[in-house]
C-alpha cells in the first residue's frame, strides 16, 4: 500500500495518475485540510505537520509514502529523509518517503537526481527553464538550486502565480482562470526577455487541470513539464528497482481518502480535481 499526501486537494492529480498507472495497487490519501494552506505557515510548523501526516500513514500500513506537494516537498522532505527517518524504528522496517521535486528536476535536466555535480552534455546545457509555481514553493528557491546544482549554464526563470491555485480550487470560469494563467507567463517570458523558453515546469499540483491553458500561451516550441505523469514515471521506475513497496496485490485494491478536516467539505472540493465519486473519511474513523 501506497500513502500519497498533500496539505489540500492538489495531490488529487498526482494520485489519479498513480491509480491510472498502478490499478493493481492500494492507495492511501491524506489531505491535511485542518491545516491548509501551507505556504503562510513556518518552515518549522511544515516540516512538523509534514511529519504528523507521514507518520499516520505508516500506522496505516503504507510502506512508501509520496509527498504530493510541492510546498511540503520544498521545505520538509530534506529534513524528514535525512533526519527524522533516519532515527525512528520505521527506517529499520523499510519505510520510505519520496517527495516530488526530485523527479520533477530529473526530468527538466535529464540527470538521475543522485547526480549532483555538473556531467557532460548537462554542464553545457543553456537552455531557458521556466518554474510556475505560488509563493512559498518559489521563495524556497528548490527547483532553482536543484537544477543549477546539474546545470550550471541553464537560466531558470521563477514565475510566481500566487492566485492561481486557490482560483482553480474555488472552480472559477476558465476566462479567469486563462487570465491568471497569461500573465504568470507574460511575466516569465518578460523575465526572459523576449528570448524563448525551451522547458516550462508546472511547480503546483494544481496546475495540470489548466495545462491546456498553459499550453495555449506558452511558445509552441516550449515543452511543459507536469507533474502527476512525471511522478507516476519516477514511481514506475523505483517500484521496479523497489518492489516491497508494492505490498500485497489484491484483486479488488483500495483507495481510502482520509481528511483531518471536513470530510464533507473535502468530498465536495474533489470534484474539480477529479469529479463526482471521491468521499474523503475523517482520519479519526
Amino acid at each position: 500500500m501506497i500513502g500519497v499526501f498533500d496539505s489540500g486537494l492538489g495531490g488529487l492529480t498526482v494520485l489519479r495518475a498513480l491509480t491510472a498507472r498502478f490499478p493493481e495497487l492500494s492507495f492511501v490519501y491524506l489531505g491535511d485540510h485542518a491545516h491548509v494552506p501551507y505556504g503562510n505557515r513556518p518552515s518549522e510548523e511544515i516540516i512538523e505537520l509534514t511529519r504528523a501526516s507521514v507518520e499516520t500513514l505508516f500506522r496505516r500500513g503504507c510502506k512508501l509514502v509520496v509527498l504530493g506537494c510541492n510546498t511540503a516537498t520544498a521545505v520538509a522532505a530534506r529534513r524528514l529523509q535525512t533526519t527524522w527517518l533516519p532515527e525512528t524504528p520505521w527506517k529499520a522496517e523499510g519505510y520510505n518517503i519520496v517527495g516530488i521535486v526530485a523527479p520533477t528536476v530529473e526530468a527538466a535536466t535529464q540527470t538521475p537526481w543522485a547526480v549532483t555535480t555538473p556531467q557532460y552534455p548537462q554542464k553545457f546545457l543553456t537552455d531557458r527553464i521556466a518554474v510556475f509555481g505560488t509563493t512559498r514553493t518559489i521563495a524556497s528557491n528548490v527547483y532553482a538550486e536543484e537544477i543549477r546544482k546539474r546545470c550550471p549554464k541553464v537560466t531558470v526563470i521563477q514565475q510566481v502565480c500566487s492566485e492561481l491555485a486557490g482560483a482553480i480550487e474555488r472552480g472559477v470560469a476558465e476566462p479567469e482562470l486563462e487570465r491568471l494563467v497569461k500573465e504568470g507567463i507574460d511575466g516569465a517570458m518578460a523575465q526572459a526577455n523576449g528570448e524563448p523558453l525551451h522547458r516550462a515546469i508546472l511547480g503546483c499540483t494544481h496546475f495540470p487541470l489548466v495545462e491546456h491553458l498553459f499550453r495555449r500561451h506558452l511558445p509552441p516550441a516550449t515543452r511543459i513539464l507536469s507533474q502527476p505523469e512525471i511522478v507516476a514515471d519516477s514511481l514506475e521506475d523505483y517500484l521496479s528497482r523497489h518492489p516491497r513497496f508494492k505490498g500485497e496485490i489484491r484483486p479488488q485494491p483500495s483507495l481510502v481518502l482520509l481528511t483531518t478536516g471536513n470530510p464533507e467539505e473535502a468530498s465536495a472540493g474533489a470534484r474539480v480535481f477529479a469529479g463526482e465519486g471521491l468521499r474523503f473519511q475523517h482520519l479519526d474513523t
